[in-house]
């Protein structure tokens, strides 16, 4: 007999971070944002960039980064201002700062993928590889994106 488990045992679908509203909110926001990505893309995109803002909050100082995907659900929770601090309150214990970095070599980009994987995967979120493919370089901040524990 074989079973098929939609996620490995021992982890917790990050979306249940989120209220139905807010994540529905933010699921519009992206896809208004981004006409080309689909609604359930959106979806699983809030649902990464909230693994990534929980895990990045609670361990300060490891310069988690999101990736290009994850980081459109970051920005698009931080447009929230309302709902971004209740979440960073309530899930975090303290607000989670959106901090430009710069342009890192690529060899340092993929290590802090890989550091921020292990850190989501650590902290017991699962993790929706399609979504993670690689770190941001964010346009919209000039450069790379990462949470700030000292601001």
């Amino acid at each position: 007999m074989t079973i098929a488990l939609e996620r490995p045992v021992g982890t917790t679908d990050p979306m249940t971070l989120l209220s139905a509203e807010v994540a529905e909110r933010l699921t519009n926001r992206v896809t208004t944002d981004h006409p080309e990505i689909s609604a359930d893309t959106a979806r699983r995109i809030v649902g990464q960039a909230a693994a990534f803002i929980a895990t990045s909050g609670q361990q300060p100082f490891q310069n988690l980064a999101p990736s290009a995907l994850v980081d459109v659900g970051w920005h698009a929770f931080v447009l929230h201002t309302v709902d971004y601090a209740i979440f960073c309150e309530k899930v975090v214990g303290r607000f989670v700062h959106h901090v430009p970095t710069d342009d890192a070599p690529a060899e340092e980009a993929q290590q802090a993928r890989e550091r921020t994987l292990a850190a989501i995967a650590a902290a017991g979120f699962s993790i929706d590889r399609e979504l993670w493919p690689d770190v941001a370089e964010c346009t919209q901040c000039h450069a790379g994106c990462t949470d700030s524990p000292n601001t």
